[in-house]
Formats: structure tokens, C-alpha cells, sequence
């Protein structure tokens, strides 16, 4: 079995207003000092096998076929033991 998790976030430049809501709601809790949050998401996925190498492959066309808007988004792949 091979475990990987997937974070996707959106690219630098793109707005994220979701991001600048959190960063209200944490100043308005009290938190200074917080100067930006930038909101994402995570993919947590099981596959059966242990080729690495097939396994990352079919996780980055996951990303970009699913998981991942590749004009807005970055993903990042990484495998765990």
C-alpha cells in the first residue's frame, strides 16, 4: 500500500478571498501579527501496490485530471512510508 498526500493551493497572484476572510476572523479573534493566509486544500490518498514511481504518475494525472484547476492551482505530491 502506498500513502501519499496531496496539497493543492492556488498560484501566487491569483485572489483568494476565502484566505482574506481567515485572516479577518483571526485578527478579529485577537491574533496579531498575521500579515496573510492563503487557504488550500489536502488529498489524502491510499493506493494498492508498491511501484513509486507508477504510483506517482497516477497521482499527478489524479491532480491534473480532478483534484487539481491548473490555471488557478499548484499541487504538491508526496509520498509516505
Amino acid at each position: 500500500m502506498i500513502k501519499a498526500r496531496i496539497t493543492v493551493t492556488l498560484k501566487n497572484g491569483v485572489l483568494d478571498p476565502q484566505g482574506k476572510a481567515i485572516g479577518g476572523g483571526l485578527a478579529a479573534l485577537g491574533f496579531t501579527g498575521v500579515h496573510s493566509v492563503r487557504q488550500g486544500k489536502v488529498f489524502d490518498v491510499e493506493l494498492e501496490g508498491t511501484d513509486k514511481a507508477k504510483a506517482e504518475t497516477q497521482l499527478q494525472a489524479m491532480c491534473e485530471k480532478l483534484l487539481a484547476n491548473l490555471v488557478i492551482e499548484d499541487y504538491q505530491v508526496e509520498l509516505h512510508k
